[in-house]
């Protein structure tokens, strides 16, 4: 046995690893001794176990999910690569979205709002009158970037049978969305045939509430935000962005304010512009 199996401190002093780390790796089913003596519990590993020793303690210095490190090691090679890929973009976008709202949250403690507010530019732009239709909904904010990714694509898929998508898709908030408010609000996807779509809505909107409505041309003061600054409640900043650059001009809201989504969600990354902030205003 001693020729093929080496003891836990030398596997250790091998590994580079303490045999506490190893006991902890057994534990959560990481990295199993090759044997483990019956009458003393003495584990032992083969010297091929070092390289995935290894690896376990490293990816646990990512402060990656036990399910993540086992998925990693147990397929390897370029399979796992991509899973630890997969994994760094999360949370690359996580810190990303934080990042934001660490500074969104300095300004507010230190009264820096209107320095916080300059980081975003606004202007207006006058868009035309577009058929939609339309789906609903009372969400609080955990629940929402599923219900809008969920919505939207219901809303597209529809759009196929009332003359194809004509413009951007867009969420409109009739009240405040947080986790001690449910809205409402409204996905929305802008298509060409009027009839169509309320043919369509009149046959299959009541499963998901869905209705179609004409919005008038109005003038809009947007600015625009990164996929990043979309997560709430960081995004709080570019809609108070907006609402005080309309009181600085003069102007009145005319409307609830949206997010106009212009860009591929899932191609873009976090400092990617994705979404329009925007208020009608007159």
């Amino acid at each position: 046995m001693t020729d093929e199996l080496l003891t836990i401190g030398a596997f250790a002093a091998r590994a580079r690893l303490s045999a506490k780390a190893l006991r902890l790796y057994d534990r959560l089913g990481l990295l199993a001794p090759a044997h483990v003596d019956e009458a003393s519990g003495y584990r032992y590993y083969r010297a091929g176990q070092v390289e995935r020793a290894r690896l376990v303690a490293m990816l646990r210095q990512l402060d990656m999910p036990l399910a993540r490190i086992a998925e990693v090691v147990e397929v390897g090679g370029a399979a796992g690569a991509d899973v630890l890929a997969a994994y760094w973009a999360d949370v690359e976008a996580r810190v990303a979205g934080q990042r934001t709202l660490a500074e969104y949250l300095r300004g507010r403690l230190s009264g820096r709002s209107s320095e916080m507010y300059g980081k975003f530019v606004v202007e207006t732009v006058r868009l035309p009158e577009q058929v939609v239709i339309a789906e609903r909904r009372h969400t609080l904010a955990d629940e929402l970037p599923t219900w809008i990714g969920a919505s939207l694509g219901r809303l597209e898929g529809a759009s196929r049978e009332c003359g194809g998508v004509t413009a951007a898709p867009f969420v409109v908030y009739y009240s405040e969305v947080s986790m001690e408010s449910d809205g409402p609000a409204e996905s929305c996807v802008p298509v060409a045939d009027e009839a169509a779509a309320r043919a369509w809505a009149a046959e299959h909107g009541r499963t998901w509430e869905i209705r179609v409505r004409v919005e008038p041309a109005q003038r809009f003061a947007y600015t625009r935000v990164t996929k990043a600054q979309v997560a709430h409640p960081q995004i709080l900043a570019a809609f108070e962005a907006v609402e005080e650059w309309i009181t600085s001009q003069g102007l009145e809201q005319a409307g609830p304010c949206r997010e106009i989504y212009f860009a591929d969600w899932d191609a873009a990354g976090p400092d990617d512009a994705v979404c329009d902030v925007a208020f009608p205003v007159k």
